[in-house]
């Protein structure tokens, strides 16, 4: 073996090698007190070191004949991602605190994520993209489980590792079939070698199967209320964007490259699946009243706009997820940031009749909160308003009347969701409490993951570089 080849991996061998030095750390520091201080500084520095490391060492790189192949697009998604992991670590500092044990597990975890979401993404080759998915399901499933204390985090787990064990069952009985129809597992030859026939149609539907379950889209997504629900809020954010995002640029560049000769099966799946995703998530979520679980039917619905882009099936379809990804992080995390926040000033509790009144005790946070809700919403001229826009566009672009028809579903289902964001609107600022939540300081990590969401929200709408540099690493 040519152990050079490592070279072309930069961006996982560091990874690795943070993963590596967290746990040194963990295992070697005795004082609570500076371990504590010691590995929340160490995996903030090295995330952001590894942002740059993706932006830095970018280029299109192949290692081991063809098993990983990174773009220039890839490794501006993974940028993206790390950077978004990098906020998560940053809002988790006070669930932390209260669960100081759980803080090297926690990072370590989080770093095996989303080391696994980059081989996800990087694969060309079946097996490897399952290892990468595995890698990144795995320890997600800890993390959903890791507040031991309460019985809705073990039985979050316990439902999420259930129906990933029985997804990845799925996905691999339908690569088995693809392999079959094909002869070969690599993604380079298997587009060239694949044949449309009923057996590579049932992988096909399979296969997509498997990664509508980490998507959470319609029909795949009864998990995901439940889990979100009783995961620790800084794993519900981390669950709800950053594997979100990996999964959804995996899938878009499987379909669009590797099952290319079947785009018009694969379009008419996504049509269906994005309908029911978007109306049925929207029409869940105006039912909740537990916060967490209503972001887990806006994630839902998010997923099936998010894969609005894929039906463009072109270079501006891969930027438009690319950035509607970027906006999704940072106005996302935003809610979950305040979410956090009080629920650990409310004695855990997120119910969303518990933010009435919020306004007149903590109108700072009421109005950042607002400020995201309209970005999920994608009320201009917050930046979400200029995502949903691309990926209306990319889909659009397709010309078909099909697609013209999801489209418009899509941009009715807007105005749906645009009333259940007001709901918490509402409640913080119309609604009136006899008992509201008291005045309360966040602490300084609280506050620098609000202040940079906030400052994404505000001003990757307007910066149009962001979006025309995303659109040029796409196009390469």
């Amino acid at each position: 073996m040519n152990y050079s080849q490592f070279l072309n991996m930069i961006p996982e061998a560091f990874l690795v090698l943070a993963l590596i030095l967290v746990f040194v750390g963990d295992f070697w520091l005795a004082n609570k007190e500076v371990k504590g201080s010691f590995l929340s500084t160490l995996t903030i520095g090295l995330l952001a070191i590894a942002t740059g490391v993706c932006l830095v060492y970018g280029d299109a790189a192949e290692a081991f004949s063809g098993l990983y192949v990174a773009s220039v697009a890839t490794n501006a998604m993974k940028a993206i991602l790390t950077a978004g992991t990098l906020i998560v670590v940053v809002m988790s500092q006070q669930w932390l605190k209260i669960n100081p044990k759980n803080e090297g597990e926690f990072y370590m975890l989080v770093l095996s994520t989303l080391l696994g979401m980059y081989m996800m993404m990087s694969a060309g080759h079946f097996l490897v993209f399952f290892l990468g998915l595995e890698m990144a399901s795995v320890p997600m499933a800890c993390l959903v489980a890791m507040d031991k204390w309460k019985k809705n985090s073990a039985e979050a787990g316990a439902k999420y590792i259930l129906t990933a064990t029985f997804s990845s069952g799925v996905m691999l009985y339908g690569i088995s079939l693809l392999y079959a129809a094909t002869g070969t597992m690599y993604f380079a030859d298997f587009s060239v070698a694949l044949a449309v026939s009923p057996l590579t149609i049932v992988g096909l539907v399979f296969f997509f199967s498997g990664l509508g379950f980490k998507l959470s889209l319609v029909p795949f997504h009864f998990w995901t209320a439940d889990t979100y629900q009783g995961a620790p809020t800084a794993v519900t954010g981390y669950l709800s964007v950053i594997s979100k995002g990996a999964a959804a640029f995996a899938l878009c560049t499987i379909l669009m490259h590797v099952f290319a000769p079947m785009v018009e099966y694969w379009e008419v799946l996504l049509y269906i699946v994005i309908v029911l995703s978007i109306t049925i998530a929207n029409l869940f979520a105006i039912r909740q009243s537990k916060l967490k679980r209503f972001m887990a039917f806006s994630s839902i619905s998010q997923a099936g706009y998010i894969m609005l882009a894929v039906i463009g099936n072109n270079g501006a379809g891969v930027t438009a997820l690319m950035y509607y990804t970027l906006i999704y992080i940072v106005a996302n995390m935003a809610v979950f940031t305040v979410i956090s926040a009080v629920e650990q000033n409310n004695n855990g509790r997120t119910d969303i009749g518990d933010y009435d009144g919020l306004y007149q005790t903590n109108p700072k946070l009421s109005f950042l909160m607002t400020l995201a809700l309209f970005s999920l919403a994608g009320i201009p001229p917050f930046a979400g308003m200029f995502s949903k826009f691309f990926v209306f566009m990319a889909a659009a672009h397709q010309g078909s009347a099909w697609a013209y028809a999801v489209v418009f579903i899509a941009l009715v289902n807007t105005v749906v969701s645009l009333y259940y964001y007001l709901l918490i609107v509402k409640a913080m600022y119309i609604k009136k409490s006899e008992t509201p939540l008291p005045t309360f300081k966040s602490d300084c990590y609280t506050r620098t993951a609000l202040a940079i969401c906030t400052a994404g929200i505000a001003l990757f709408g307007v910066c149009s570089c962001i979006y025309e540099w995303l659109f040029s690493v796409a196009s390469v």
